[in-house]
């Protein structure tokens, strides 16, 4: 296991992977000034070293979905070090915190020299994303565009969509559609 220190929420966190972290790393966090918000920001290198900005939900007590759409996550495959390419769609209705957008774009522009399998990539940005932002529900779809002739496409959700809030369909139609 490697050990992150984390200034900003006064704790280290141990990953178990490079971008799953443990759920309860976040329980006493403090809303802290958003560091990659008006400020010049590196890409950083890898997805263990990037740093996920929350503010305050300002909408709190309404109930409301939120989309992120990456029409054009990279990674790296690990067999072969290829590129790889993909169209991610992020859902989330907000608990008490929202992902600042500048800190998810550069989370996600870490994968670009990133080695590792669809599967983990798409599944460890939403465990990441639901532990450390805590939202009431999350789901992500990893949209993969073929390698080798055979497109992936990998969903993962945090549980059942709360029954109040509308949820529409991601909208990215397969394969033969996304030309």
């Amino acid at each position: 296991m490697m050990l992150i220190s984390s200034i900003r929420y006064g704790r280290a966190a141990r990953l178990s992977s490079p971008f799953a972290q443990i759920a309860d790393l976040f329980y006493s966090r403090a809303m802290t000034t958003p560091i990659h918000l008006g400020q010049t920001s590196a890409l950083p290198a890898s997805p263990g070293e990037a740093v996920l900005d929350y503010v305050p939900n300002p909408r709190m007590g309404s109930r409301y979905m939120v989309r992120f759409a990456a029409p054009e996550f990279t990674s790296l495959c690990p067999v072969t070090g290829q590129p790889d390419f993909a169209h991610l769609v992020i859902d989330y209705v907000p608990g008490d915190t929202i992902v600042e957008s500048k800190s998810l774009k550069l989370f996600l522009g870490s994968f670009r020299n990133h080695a590792a399998f669809h599967e983990d990539c798409t599944v460890g940005i939403g465990e990441r994303l639901f532990a450390e932002m805590q939202p009431l529900w999350l789901r992500i779809g990893g949209y993969w565009y073929p390698r080798g002739g055979i497109p992936i496409d990998v969903f993962w959700q945090s549980g059942a969509p709360p029954a109040d809030v509308w949820i529409p369909e991601q909208g990215v139609a397969g394969y033969r559609g996304r030309g």
